[in-house]
């Protein structure tokens, strides 16, 4: 074990080499862990909390993590911070696993003690978030010892024989710091990630946290580029990140060194370098397969074309991305294509020079017949159908999507 944590930190302090202080390390440390994404709420200060996260049992708010002794972590001793992080036990109890310290344990000591020395040089705020709306049994944090003893696998970041440092230091970066599979892995009824299924893929907040596993993303169309620049600027050729994941990238990817953003992806891909083809077949060609679908590509003449081109070519990457490129209409799963055609996108911007156009939403126009059609139209002209999208899934989703607020109802 020595010897692992040895090379974890060797490879750790190349990632970073002109952080020359804890402090400045603690900082990167902390863009990395994303942390100013959970912990500021629309508008807010950061790291002051407020953050409201929609869970199955109700909604949680982020806390305060500035030094503030009344409302934050100013009474925090190094201790405190680490048992809080690797243990889900702060001063006032349990933490709830909305904070990701079922990832965060594995955060080596050289490095908790640089965030520590960061979070408590940070300005201190007085500000308490609202207060949690759970329902019973979730309301009681005394239950949570029992989900700790049930549910928390404290499996080590262990090195892997005959893998590059390269790929030591991704792993370390999306397993330990950056948490991806907090999101992009499925849960148990008690909300508990099956870690048998890590990276697999989960619905959170109304949104496919899409499997990312390294035949999953060649499936989808990314090569090492393309995952370079998604990374970056939050859009690539095929496809842009939104949601939970505009703000990972926001905060967070678009701020790693060029060493930490090859690492995780070669993590990721897993010597999965070049992306599939896609096989689909293009409709309006003869005997095409998406001809099969004449109102879907009807529907797609009429509410997609104008953007994003009669045969899925685009516009620009900023504007309309490219249908028969897209990682979402290649992708197994078909949960986001249908999402954003009922709900839309919304304007994002990365910087004053760097913002993508908005998409509307569809839910009041289409039947969950005619959303199944399209869908099935796109999926066979540009992507990997791998099965029938069927008018019960669309039901299904904007069902899910209506009872949370992100679509009104159903016309």
């Amino acid at each position: 074990m020595g010897r692992i944590i040895l090379l974890l930190l060797s490879v750790l302090s190349a990632g970073f080499s002109g952080a020359q202080t804890p402090i400045e390390t603690g900082r990167y440390l902390a863009t990395a862990a994303d942390c100013v994404a959970c912990h500021t709420s629309s508008n807010g200060r950061p790291f002051v909390g407020g953050r409201p996260f929609h869970t199955p049992f109700g909604i949680l708010y982020s806390t305060n993590i500035t030094p503030d002794k009344k409302t934050g972590i100013g009474h925090y001793t190094l201790q405190d911070f680490a048992a809080s992080m690797r243990r889900g036990v702060g001063l006032h109890g349990n933490l709830y696993p909305a904070m990701p310290y079922t990832s965060y344990y594995r955060i080596t000591d050289d490095d908790i003690a640089a965030l520590y020395a960061y979070f408590m040089q940070l300005p201190a705020v007085e500000y308490v978030a609202p207060k949690n709306d759970l329902l019973f049994p979730a309301n009681l944090r005394f239950g949570l010892k029992a989900w700790n003893l049930a549910f928390f696998d404290r499996q080590p970041v262990s090195e892997i024989a005959g893998k590059s440092p390269e790929w030591q230091r991704g792993n370390y970066l999306v397993n330990a710091l950056g948490h991806c599979g907090e999101c992009h892995t499925p849960r148990n009824f008690a909300f508990a990630l099956k870690r048998d299924e890590s990276l697999a893929g989960n619905v959170l907040e109304g949104w496919d946290a899409v499997d990312i596993r390294p035949q999953a993303l060649q499936r989808q169309g990314w090569d090492r580029a393309s995952l370079r620049e998604l990374f970056r600027s939050g859009a690539s050729e095929p496809g842009a990140a939104f949601g939970e994941m505009f703000r990972v990238v926001k905060h967070s990817l678009s701020h790693l060194s060029d060493s930490d953003l090859d690492a995780m992806i070669t993590y990721l891909l897993d010597g999965n370098e070049t992306a599939a083809e896609a096989s689909g077949d293009v409709g309006g060609n003869p005997g095409s397969a998406a001809d099969n679908y004449p109102e879907g590509r009807g529907d797609f003449v009429a509410y997609c074309a104008a953007c994003h081109g009669r045969e899925g070519t685009g516009t620009t990457i900023a504007f309309a991305p490219a249908m028969d490129r897209n990682a979402g209409v290649r992708g197994e799963n078909p949960y986001n294509t249908i999402a954003v055609i009922l709900r839309g996108l919304p304007a994002q911007r990365m910087s004053r020079t760097n913002a993508r156009a908005g998409m509307p939403g569809f839910a009041s126009e289409l039947s969950d017949a005619r959303v199944a059609g399209l869908v099935n139209f796109m999926r066979t002209a540009w992507g990997d159908p791998g099965g029938e999208v069927t008018e019960d899934q669309v039901a299904k989703i904007r069902e899910d999507l209506r009872k949370h607020g992100f679509i009104g109802e159903k016309k």
